[in-house]
């Protein structure tokens, strides 16, 4: 009987756009009983998640309190999912010392994967911090060579850059948004690729490179012609082209 739930498998049950049904599959994979204590349990704290996305708070909050005492992976992951409740509530504050503690926790207990959740989560809750918690995050990335940890890559990298972008520095945001796409070369879903690709162009149109940023939103729209992201900056950039004279 398995005694950890492993990112393969919860990989394959969440949907994140679509929060209602990850629910419910975490419920039914919770419910199998040949499943042990501690996976049913972790199953449990992502059914949390899951309705922490729908904003259903007091809800995620008497989940995990049910799960309750909780020792090692387990109280990581609760400290986790609550802290994403926190901040999902509005109360960062309140999140950053359940990060904190969830990031020693997972150091101490040479949880990687859950190490760069917890710094990713710490840059979004205290971004006075950031560029710490982003390091952080770096730090606990450069010292493993394994791929699906690796794909934190993507998020702790767009992450940084769409904090430099909204701080109106697009010239040091650009090597994070290349930073995040070649992570998603490398180690990412076809999803995060073609999302790393559209934010480079996003940024490049910020430079004024819009020759450039066009060549790249042309690709992606003959990927996915109903993207309306995509249609948007190719709209914005067309605008762009032209001159008073054109």
């Amino acid at each position: 009987m398995e005694d950890r739930l492993e990112q393969p498998e919860l990989d394959a049950l969440w949907r994140f756009d679509d929060p209602v049904a990850s629910a419910e599959r975490f419920a039914m994979a919770a419910a199998e009983p040949s499943r042990s204590e501690l996976v049913r349990a972790e199953l449990e704290t992502q059914r949390a998640r899951a309705l922490g996305l729908q904003a259903r708070f007091e809800e995620a909050e008497a989940l995990l309190e049910s799960l309750e005492p909780a020792f090692g992976r387990l109280h990581l992951r609760i400290l986790l999912e609550r802290g994403r409740l926190r901040s999902a509530e509005g109360r960062p504050q309140e999140a950053v010392p359940l990060f904190e503690e969830a990031l020693l926790t997972a150091r101490r207990d040479d949880e990687v994967f859950l190490a760069v959740d917890a710094a990713h989560m710490l840059a979004l809750a205290d971004p006075e911090r950031g560029e710490q918690w982003t390091e952080e995050a770096l730090a606990e990335l450069r010292a493993t060579d394994d791929p699906r940890t690796l794909r934190w890559g993507v998020a702790v990298h767009s992450n940084r850059a769409w904090a430099l972008l909204e701080a109106h520095e697009a010239a040091r945001a650009l090597p994070e948004f290349e930073a995040a796409q070649e992570s998603a070369e490398q180690y990412g879903t076809p999803d995060q690729l073609f999302a790393t690709r559209w934010s480079v162009a996003r940024c490049l149109r910020e430079l004024g490179r819009t020759k450039e940023a066009l060549a790249i939103q042309r690709a992606l729209v003959a990927e996915r012609p109903e993207d309306t992201d995509v249609a948007a900056e190719l709209a914005a950039l067309t605008e762009e082209a032209h001159t008073i004279e054109s």
